[in-house]
């Protein structure tokens, strides 16, 4: 008696629903620092992408603020990624063989662990939303496929293990 497919349905989160809280690498001491966004109400839907950051590294102490008016997104998955608000290089990345894998936080790359280890893979249907391009969707063809899933799933859980353990 086989076990049931694992099932990954997608959420619809895309990119932005990942930008309050980011692991990037601390300009001062190389080490892990967390760019969020301070606490308070919710900014308006339209004003939230552009609500203040603050990056923080719990090793050497650095701060900063940020507060302006422009933001620029990795795109591709050829270089390093970074950070859209301090274009900090991200933590969370590293190289394959077929490309750069990369991930904002850790719920950005449980999502990416899911979607790739799931044997049942469901789209959001198009007419339920006004989004037609989730995060899931977007992914390289090369994270897609399934004769990847091994080495990408590898790939994660080392990123997962230079959070969790000590540094």
């Amino acid at each position: 008696m086989s076990s049931a497919p694992v099932r990954f349905r997608d959420p619809r989160s895309t990119e932005y629903d990942f930008l309050d809280s980011m692991l990037v690498r601390c300009p001062r001491c190389e080490r892990i620092a967390h760019v969020v966004r301070p606490p308070g109400p919710r900014p308006e839907p339209g004003r939230a992408l552009f609500a203040p950051r603050h990056l923080v590294c719990r090793s050497c102490g650095q701060s900063r603020t940020w507060a302006e008016r422009s933001i620029c997104f990795p795109r591709g998955s050829v270089g390093l990624a970074w950070d859209p608000y301090f274009r900090l290089p991200l933590w969370l990345q590293t190289q394959t063989r077929h490309g750069g894998l990369w991930a904002y936080g850790l719920p950005h790359l449980d999502l990416i662990r899911r979607f790739v280890a799931a044997d049942l893979r469901e789209r959001a249907p198009w007419y339920d939303t006004g989004q037609k391009m989730t995060l899931v969707a977007r992914l390289p063809a090369w994270i897609k496929s399934a004769k990847n899933r091994d080495e990408i799933l590898r790939a994660v859980d080392r990123l997962r293990a230079t959070v969790i353990a000590p540094h």
